[in-house]
C-alpha cells in the first residue's frame, strides 16, 4: 500500500486494503486458537490480560502515533512502510514462538472436521444455548454506557471535543490497560467464575459514573475520573470474559469455536447497543438512561449466576477423556475441553 498513490492507484488500493483486512481477521482467528491451546488454566488469567495489553499497545501504535508518524514525520507512504517492517518483525517472533501440546492436539483432516464439527462439538453440549446467551449478554450493560459516551461529553454535557478527545486517547486507555492487568491479577486469586461475577459488577456499577457527570455542574476532573472509573472496570470484565471464551473452546476446535464465541460477543454491541441507544436516550435523557444501562446488565448477572457450577469446573486443570462422539467422528485424538 505504501508504494500507490490513492489519487492515481485507488482500485489497486482497494483491494490490497481488502487483502489485508482478509488476512488480518485470519490471524486474528489464528492467535485466538494459539492463546487458548498453548494457555494452562492457571495461566489464563495473565494471559487474557497480557492479550488486552497487546491490542492496546497495537490500537495505539497503528491509530495515534501513526498518524503522529506520517504527518509530522515520514508521510503515509512512507508511514504505510514502516507499519509493515514492523509486522514483519512480529511475524519472525510468532515463529519462534513455543508450539502447544501437540500430543493432545491433532489437527483435522479435512475442511469439514476444520469447520462442522467444531460447531456440533460445542452445541452438543447441555448448557451451549445458555452459555451463548452469557457471551451476548455479559458485556451488553457496557457496550450500552459505551456506546454514546463520547456523544454525551460533548453534546449532553457540553464538554469541548479537544478535551474529549485527550482524555479518551490517553486516560481512557491507560485505565483500560490498568483494569485488564490488575483484573489478570485478581482473577488468579478469585477463579474465573467469582471474577466474572465481581468484575460484572463493578461494570455495570461503574456506569453510574457518567450519571454523576449528567448531573452535577461542568467539571473536568469529575469527566476524567468518570472516564478513567468506566474504562478500568471495563478492563477488569474484558480480561475475565476473554479468559472466559479462551476455558469454553475445547482444545481440539479451538480455532472455530473462539471465533464463533468472539463474533457472538459482539452481537450485544452491534444489533442492540448501537441502534437502541439513541431512542432510550430520548426517552429517558441522559441521567436516566445511564441509570437504564445499569438494569441492562442484570441479564448478563444473572445467566452467570444460572450456569456458575460448569464455570467453575473450568478452572481446573484438564483431564483426558474420549473427546466425544463429534471428536471420535473427526478422526482426532481425545482431549478435554
Amino acid at each position: 500500500m505504501s508504494l500507490f498513490s490513492p489519487s492515481e492507484n485507488l482500485f489497486v488500493l482497494a483491494l490490497l486494503a481488502t487483502a489485508v483486512a482478509f488476512l488480518s481477521a485470519t490471524q486474528d482467528i489464528a492467535f485466538d486458537a494459539y492463546s487458548a491451546e498453548v494457555l494452562q488454566p492457571e495461566e489464563r488469567a495473565a494471559g487474557a490480560a497480557i492479550r488486552t495489553l497487546g491490542y492496546r499497545i497495537g490500537m495505539i501504535v497503528s491509530g495515534g502515533l501513526a498518524l503522529v508518524i506520517a504527518s509530522v514525520w515520514l508521510g503515509w507512504a512512507n508511514m504505510y512502510l514502516l507499519m509493515g517492517l514492523l509486522m514483519f518483525g512480529f511475524a519472525v517472533l510468532t515463529w519462534l514462538a513455543p508450539e502447544p501440546d501437540s500430543a493432545r492436539i491433532q489437527p483435522p483432516r479435512n475442511i469439514y472436521d476444520a469447520f462442522t464439527v467444531p460447531f456440533r462439538e460445542f452445541f452438543s453440549r447441555p448448557e451451549a444455548w445458555s452459555i451463548l446467551a452469557l457471551i451476548v449478554f455479559y458485556k451488553l450493560g457496557d457496550a450500552f454506557a459505551g456506546a454514546l459516551s463520547t456523544t454525551f461529553l460533548i453534546r449532553g454535557a457540553g464538554f469541548p471535543p479537544e478535551v474529549v478527545g485527550s482524555v479518551n486517547k490517553i486516560l481512557a486507555v491507560i485505565a483500560t490497560i490498568a483494569g485488564a492487568l490488575v483484573g489478570g491479577g485478581i482473577m488468579g486469586k478469585l477463579g474465573l467464575y467469582r471474577s466474572l461475577m465481581f468484575f460484572g459488577i463493578m461494570q455495570a456499577v461503574s456506569n453510574l459514573a457518567y450519571w454523576v457527570v449528567a448531573i452535577t455542574p461542568q467539571s473536568i476532573p469529575v469527566m476524567a475520573l468518570a472516564v478513567g472509573l468506566e474504562n478500568l472496570c471495563g478492563g477488569l470484565g474484558t480480561a475475565a470474559f476473554v479468559a472466559l471464551l479462551m476455558a469454553l473452546c475445547h482444545q481440539q476446535f479451538t480455532a472455530t469455536q473462539f471465533a464463533l464465541l468472539s463474533a457472538l460477543s459482539s452481537v450485544g454491541r452491534v444489533f442492540l447497543a448501537g441502534p437502541l441507544t439513541p431512542p432510550l436516550v430520548e426517552s429517558f435523557g441522559w441521567p436516566g438512561f445511564f441509570v437504564f444501562t445499569v438494569f441492562i446488565a442484570l441479564p448478563g448477572l444473572l445467566l452467570l449466576w444460572y450456569r456458575r457450577k460448569e464455570l467453575s469446573r473450568l478452572d481446573q486443570p484438564q483431564q483426558a477423556d474420549d473427546g466425544g462422539p463429534e471428536a471420535e467422528e473427526a478422526g482426532l485424538s481425545a482431549t478435554s475441553r
